[in-house]
């Protein structure tokens, strides 16, 4: 079975310990969400703007010592990202 890099993200993050993520869909990383249904053990929790999806992902990190995740879609989404990072 060939499968889809969404899935092999999916997976990787899975054996990496992560079980939640954050994010808000966008255009380039609509193939990710269309897979996440595939994966129930990953939670998506949905937030209002990529700069609280960062901040949560890390809060959450921080809090759990598990990988801390979000997901955005390319160009402002991404840069919106850094946030959470700065």
């Amino acid at each position: 079975m060939i499968k889809k890099g969404s899935q092999i993200v999916c997976e990787s993050l899975l054996r990496e310990g992560c079980d939640v993520v954050f994010g808000i869909p966008g255009g380039a990383i609509l193939p990710l969400y269309q897979a996440l249904p595939e994966y129930p053990e990953l939670r998506h929790i949905l937030t209002r703007h990529e700069q609280g999806a960062s901040l949560a992902a890390d809060g959450y990190a921080r809090v759990t010592g598990k990988p801390g995740v979000a997901f955005a879609t390319s160009g402002p989404g991404a840069t919106n990202l850094v946030t959470g990072i700065a």
